[in-house]
């Protein structure tokens, strides 16, 4: 596989907590699906976690070379972790159309944050053609 695209983002902690402060559940749940909601309240700091995920999708667009337009919602990315803490990226509704027009056959996704910061990085990778050259 090859390289498609890469993308990052860094976001103020304070940022989201102060939009989670003053638009409550409708930020929340405009911005992140049900198991994200769930992941994050479940964490110690979930402020820190929510301000991870709000930049993991921001870096995932990055790499689909889109801003939020097409169609394009927040919650068409969705940031899963497995039980070892792995990330992985679930894409639906415009996010998984301009995946698939694009050639990604995959993403990947490192998050890290502390009290002030959170910052994402992720990486767009396409499969190799039928014949040997990469796409």
């Amino acid at each position: 596989m090859n390289v498609l695209a890469i993308g990052t983002e860094i976001v103020e902690c304070l940022r989201i907590a102060r939009m989670i402060e003053r638009h409550g559940d409708l930020f929340i749940n405009r911005v992140y699906t049900p198991v994200e909601i769930r992941y994050c309240h479940s964490r110690m700091h979930s402020t820190q976690h929510f301000a991870g995920r709000w930049a993991a999708k921001e870096a995932v667009l990055k790499t689909l070379g889109t801003k939020w337009q097409r169609g394009l919602t927040f919650q068409d990315i969705e940031i899963h972790n497995d039980e070892a803490g792995k990330l992985s990226v679930g894409l639906r509704g415009g996010a998984r159309d301009v995946v698939v027009a694009r050639g990604i056959r995959e993403i990947m996704l490192s998050v890290s944050h502390a009290r002030s910061h959170a910052i994402a990085y992720a990486m767009a990778l396409g499969a190799e053609r039928n014949d040997g050259s990469e796409r």
